[in-house]
């Protein structure tokens, strides 16, 4: 399957946003390649002139190619659509804009314009700020429903208090995520803050992306001198190490030994590359990014900045899903990612107890990694390699001693699955990465800030008994008393509206009504993988990564 995202022009330079003596070396805004159409008016926009088919758009300016003559200076109004996936997400739309030609190839026929006025100027002016207010109005109408509700709950809880109590401390908790997320502000840049930075890609079978991948990690603004990436490659059986060999090879003159490729002769095991690549590093801080993530070049900047508070040992950023626009399954965890990080880590990083600090993007002190990392690779669950839910664990680790949280301005974009098949697998892996790190930190949890320790123990007696409930409220009430779940379903339809009116607040997007399907989706087929995965929690299936370390030294 072709996975769809925004294709960026490549600039002219390989890493143009690394620090120069003047600054960013990049002079102009992203260019992104476009396959549309768009329609050349006349300057009052009374009539049209030409059509063209578009080669690359920015949020300045627009190349097409036209199917009538223009000179220099000529002015006109463009008509377009930005479809999804042209450009990052919430540009797509509708555009009229004017705008004047400023240069005319003729050898290519192509005719590049400037906008009078930026793309998000536009956008802001002629639909975000529709978007924000109908996001407000709907935030609002979604709590008062959602009072509305639970005070019938109430009204009627002796008639069936397993259900109603569920939904109670439900809507407790998810309510309770929400109001802590709005409090959360992201560290500031500390300017005289900068501690060296050592990058640690753990690659597994990526020819497809390590390049990408590499390219954001050194492409950074910050001291070239600061930050050194270290591909770690773990025994992968495709060309993946040949693609990161070759990139060090373009650039050995840019950035010397600031790249380093180490493979191991066979697989090992993810842990295992994280740790060889942590005994390599040299730098105050270690970065975990993984090797299908892509990071913005201002991301280790505002990733090292919680660190500027010694009690802080791990952070993670905000992960965007980058093949969003692929298909449906990917836009509903377009919208999951965004409130499991907006939301949830945010919420939970107002305790500075941030429970999984993810893999895409992961940064920790060196000293406090090397004081768990022997502890953390031998972990054994039942007397067998725990070869999953690595993030989850060293994050449990950290928590022993040190804070952990969420820096939301540090982003990266993933590539997640855009198969049922491997959905399904992955999500398997999580849950059973859940169940168990998150026993082992009822050990210590209850140490921590009292409203934190409550929502831990809650967020983990909630989807351990939905299944329970929901089979309650869909199959035995309707049989014994024939009576159908509608308030259930109601409370359900509120929360996931409040779920998608807060990403249409935030991002400002299409996407933001896929979260009701989300929400069913999750009701009716993932929540059953909750029984299962109690059920097979000992299983060390990677399910996503077929290596035979990671499945336990067997294939079967």
């Amino acid at each position: 399957m072709t996975e769809v995202f925004p294709r960026t022009k490549p600039d002219r330079r390989y890493l143009p946003d690394i620090p120069s003596k003047g600054g960013s070396r990049r002079q102009s805004g992203q260019r992104y390649f476009s396959q549309g159409g768009a329609d050349v008016y006349s300057a009052d926009g009374k009539y049209r002139y030409c059509s063209g088919k578009t080669v690359d758009i920015s949020e300045g300016g627009l190349l097409l190619v036209p199917d009538k003559p223009l000179k220099v200076g000529d002015k006109a109004v463009l008509r377009f659509f930005l479809s999804a996936g042209t450009m990052p997400e919430g540009y797509e739309s509708f555009v009229k804009l004017p705008a004047r030609v400023v240069r005319v190839d003729s050898a290519s026929g192509h005719v590049a314009f400037e906008f009078t006025k930026g793309l998000t100027e536009y956008l802001r002016r002629k639909r975000w700020r529709y978007y924000e207010t109908a996001s407000l109005l709907g935030i609002l109408i979604t709590l008062v429903g959602v009072w509305f509700i639970k005070k019938e709950s109430i009204f009627y809880f002796w008639f069936d208090v397993p259900v109603f109590l569920y939904g109670l401390c439900a809507v407790f908790y998810l309510l309770s995520r929400f109001f802590f997320a709005a409090m959360y502000k992201a560290y500031p840049v500390v300017p005289d803050y900068k501690p060296s930075v050592s990058i640690i890609i753990p690659c597994f079978n990526e020819e497809e992306w390590i390049e990408k991948t590499i390219q954001g990690c050194l492409n950074q603004v910050y001291p070239e001198d600061l930050i050194e990436v270290i591909v770690v490659d773990d025994g992968s059986t495709d060309n993946s190490v040949a693609v990161a060999r070759a990139v060090a090879a373009k650039i050995r003159d840019e950035v010397g030994d600031r790249l380093t490729i180490h493979a191991f002769a066979q697989n090992q095991g993810k842990r295992n590359a994280l740790a060889a690549g942590a005994r390599l590093a040299k730098g105050d801080l270690v970065v975990f990014v993984d090797s299908d993530s892509f990071l913005q070049p201002d991301a280790i900047l505002h990733m090292i900045q919680p660190f500027h508070d010694p009690r802080i040992g791990g952070a993670t950023g905000r992960c965007e899903v980058e093949n969003k626009w692929t298909n449906m399954l990917t836009r509903m965890q377009a919208v999951r990612y965004f409130v499991g990080f907006r939301i949830f880590k945010a919420a939970e990083s107002i305790f500075d107890v941030v429970t999984c600090l993810s893999g895409p993007l992961a940064c920790y002190r060196r000293d406090v990694l090397m004081r768990y990392l022997d502890p953390w690779v031998e972990q054994k669950f039942l007397g067998q390699p725990a070869t999953f839910g690595d993030d989850r664990s060293l994050t449990n680790f950290v928590l022993g001693s040190h804070y952990a949280v969420y820096q939301h301005t540090a982003v990266t974009s993933t590539i997640v699955p855009s198969t049922y098949g491997k959905f399904f697998n992955q999500q398997m892996r999580w849950k059973r990465s859940w169940l168990r790190e998150s026993l082992r930190a009822c050990k210590f949890m209850w140490l921590k800030e009292p409203f934190m320790a409550i929502s831990f123990y809650l967020g983990m007696f909630l989807p351990l008994m939905a299944p329970v409930v929901v089979l309650r409220a869909f199959v035995f009430i309707p049989a014994a008393y024939g009576i159908w779940p509608t308030m259930y379903l109601a409370g359900v339809v509120l929360m996931s509206m409040l779920m998608c009116t807060s990403y249409l607040l935030l991002k400002r997007s299409n996407l933001w009504l896929y979260g009701i399907p989300f929400c069913f989706f999750y009701l009716f087929v993932l929540l059953w993988q909750i029984v299962w995965a109690v059920l097979t929690f000992w299983k060390s299936d990677w399910g996503t990564r077929p290596s035979k370390h990671d499945k336990g030294l067997s294939m079967g």
